[in-house]
């Protein structure tokens, strides 16, 4: 479980009449209450809630599904057509890809069922059931005063409920924390381990803009991606097989053509991954100094280098597409939300609310005996540890995140050589160090060890560094490149077959003990552990601090329904179409068009460059159908739909429930939105559903595709 849920302003604002409005919450669909379902009709909601969430019937929801590791997607056909964002499917994109196919590149487009491609190791889940079990938890641990003993509880209980459900390859069943340790439900997943990749984008299309347009607007990116979900015979989950069928789901979102205007009505349904709404004001100053400033430091060290050996070779840039995008994406992130943070005094307001929590607390001695100590608990808990969580940011993005020596490293290190049976040590090897040595370069690794050891020392007090640097510094003299190359020359991680010969002989084992890489890691993984330790009381504190104060102002606000922080689970949000003002004499129109790709176009950008034909299809402007009703093709557009990082290929909805978008990104002007909403500035990107038909028809040529979807005109 989750200890890190955080406590953030709670702005329920709405804007002046006549212009959009604005509701924060990512709400679990099972607990939307008659407020939530009158705003939802005041901004134009059309359908009867049981199309979008029911227990019995099909429904929406049913259509919604977890994509791959981290991301949404929506089931669009009878067939198990699967619609999800270009930047979701990258990393199967680039597994599939090789010099000979650069699907990254290229695209890719299969006309017939026997040509779509297996993707090895993605899956998608569909939610199968919520069960709320808060009372049968809560009422075994409601007089455990030791929080790591109550969480520990909760945790067995969730796990015996778990189980009983019949864990297994094909269905997932967890019990999960929601509003700060208050309540929690059992969450379980059908889940299919047949994906194919139907139709890809290249990436001048699926990517345009590269790092420089991420988290802004305006954007003229096509950010989508399809595959298809394959059953067993009688359409159950199933494993990959060549027998396997076209999944028949519950339902089917329709998609609309019919487009959108200004204030219309937009809902999204997906699985945000996490926000911190409810984290405090020395919360936030520690997001800020300790944990962002060291991972934006150490990731621009990694992803220049990364990046120029990319632009120099091909393979390398198969190889590494995936793990750079990733890791910019967030890296961004992070840069976006310091500076958030520090424009809308989200600080500052912090303080404000938690005086007010203490004004209400103070009024009251059955409130004092309950709350009267949760901000000092906050308090404690974060200052206590800040010097320790910014130098396990720095050795955890260095390391773990960083030189991937050490992470491979890691990984055998991790395997029970007693233990484990021959089966499983060969499915060790097939599962994890034979995709890790497709999509790596050693001699780039080199130059990022050495750039990682350097940073770490320069940053990392003497006291904090891995034992490893006393050895280092006396025999290398502070010369990382020499040790980075010694390192590497001397290693025998390198080879597949000398980590399969670790794994299986107990007296090669030994050897492997001593070998740099791992050696090195062990260091690393010393000095996580006993800075964990560290952190412990003030870990303890922060729990428990979180789940009062968040149990607290439930009292303290009666009348407001508070939604729980993103935990990826399935939430809905609601609110409208619309542009935003990003700063004094400005304005954002809420969609973008083919103008647009011609204005950014530059044939000696990675970033902007598109391919010819698709350039001669935008010119010529044969959008037919597709176009808008002046002629345009519209590419994306905005909401301000409360999205974070796994909505990421979220349906976006209209006021009829049908499909008109999929969600993409988040605006750079509120990357502070994972801690404090910001009506007036926060907004969903979308990509058109009409740009994504277009490309498909008029760029790919795969009608089967279109003939698949309940097209609403």
């Amino acid at each position: 479980m989750n200890l890190k849920k955080r406590v953030c302003t709670l702005l329920l604002l709405l804007v002046a009449a006549g212009q959009m409005y604005a509701d924060e919450g990512m709400w679990v669909l099972k607990e939307l209450n008659k407020q939530n379902l009158a705003r939802m009709k005041e901004l134009g909601f059309n359908s009867p809630y049981q199309q979008v969430y029911s227990e019995t019937d099909p429904c929406v929801a049913n259509a919604v599904v977890i994509f791959g590791g981290g991301c949404t997607g929506i089931t669009v056909s009878e067939k198990g057509l699967v619609f999800t964002n270009h930047h979701c499917g990258f990393s199967a994109i680039q597994q599939l890809s090789s010099i000979e196919h650069d699907y990254l590149k290229d695209g890719f487009v299969s006309q017939t069922l026997s040509e779509e491609l297996p993707v090895p190791g993605l899956s998608v889940r569909y939610l199968k059931e919520t069960v709320d079990v808060s009372e049968r938890i809560n009422s075994e641990i409601a007089y455990i005063d030791d929080e790591y003993k109550r969480l520990s509880a909760a945790d067995s209980i969730g796990k015996v409920l778990a189980d009983s459900i019949g864990n297994n390859a094909l269905l997932s069943a967890d019990v999960i924390p929601f509003y700060n340790n208050n309540k929690y439900f059992l969450i379980v997943y059908d889940v299919f381990r047949d994906v194919r990749m139907v139709f890809a984008p290249p990436s001048s299309i699926g990517k345009f803009g590269g790092d420089t347009d991420n988290w802004m607007w305006p954007r003229h990116t096509g950010d989508f991606s399809i595959f298809r979900v394959y059953a067993d015979q009688d359409n159950k989950p199933a494993e990959y097989s060549a027998n396997n069928k076209p999944y028949q789901p519950k339902y089917v979102a329709e998609v609309s053509m019919q487009g959108y205007d200004e204030k219309d009505y937009a809902m999204t349904i997906g699985f945000p991954g996490s926000t911190d709404r409810y984290l405090c004001s020395w919360g936030v100053q520690q997001r800020i100094e300790n944990s962002n400033k060291p991972r934006i430091e150490v990731r621009g060290i990694k992803q220049a280098i990364w990046k120029d050996a990319m632009l120099a070779n091909d393979e390398v840039r198969i190889k590494y597409a995936s793990k750079y995008a990733g890791s910019s994406n967030y890296w961004k992130n992070s840069i976006g939300m310091n500076r958030g943070l520090a424009n809308l005094n989200v600080i500052e307001r912090k303080q404000q609310e938690e005086a007010d929590f203490a004004d209400w607390v103070s009024k009251d001695p059955a409130r004092q005996e309950k709350y009267g100590n949760v901000l000092q608990l906050l308090e404690k808990g974060y200052t206590s540890n800040n010097e320790y969580i910014q130098v396990a940011t720095y050795l955890s993005e260095a390391f773990n995140g960083g030189a991937e020596i050490v992470r491979l490293a890691r990984m055998v290190q991790s395997v029970d050589v007693d233990g484990s049976t021959d089966a499983e040590k060969d499915e060790f090897i097939e599962d994890r160090i034979t995709p890790f040595f497709k999509d790596y370069d050693a001699s780039l690794d080199q130059k990022v060890l050495a750039a990682m050891m350097k940073v770490v020392k320069e940053r990392v007090p003497e006291n904090f560094l891995p034992d490893i640097y006393k050895s280092v510094d006396k025999k290398y003299k502070g010369n990382y490149e020499r040790y980075a190359a010694d390192l590497f020359k001397k290693t025998k991680l390198l080879s597949e077959d000398n980590i399969r010969t670790f794994i299986k002989d107990r007296k090669e084992y030994a050897k492997f003990k001593k070998d740099p890489a791992s050696q090195l890691s062990l260091s690393v993984l010393i000095s996580l552990f006993e800075l964990q330790q560290l952190m412990s009381d003030a870990q303890y504190d922060i729990a428990k601090g979180e789940r009062l104060y968040f149990s607290g102002l439930k009292e303290m606000r009666p009348n407001e329904a508070l939604s729980s922080d993103a935990n990826f689970t399935m939430r809905l949000s609601y609110g409208s179409i619309g542009g935003y003002q990003p700063y004094d004499a400005a304005w954002y129109n809420f969609f973008t068009t083919d103008k647009g790709i011609l204005e950014k176009e530059d044939p000696t950008s990675d970033e902007f460059w598109v391919q010819d034909d698709f350039l001669d299809l935008i010119r010529n402007k044969d959008f037919g159908h597709y176009a808008n009703k002046d002629g345009e093709l519209q590419l994306c557009f905005l909401t301000n739909n409360d999205i974070t990082g796994g909505n990421s290929g979220s349906p976006i909805f209209d006021k009829n429930a049908r499909l008109i978008g999929l969600a993409f990104d988040g605006n750079w002007e509120a990357m502070s939105g994972d801690i404090a909403f910001e009506p007036d500035l926060q907004r969903c990107i979308g990509v058109d559903i009409r740009y994504v038909l277009f490309v498909v028809d008029k760029y790919g040529k795969c009608q089967r595709i279109i003939d698949e979807l309940k097209l609403v005109k």
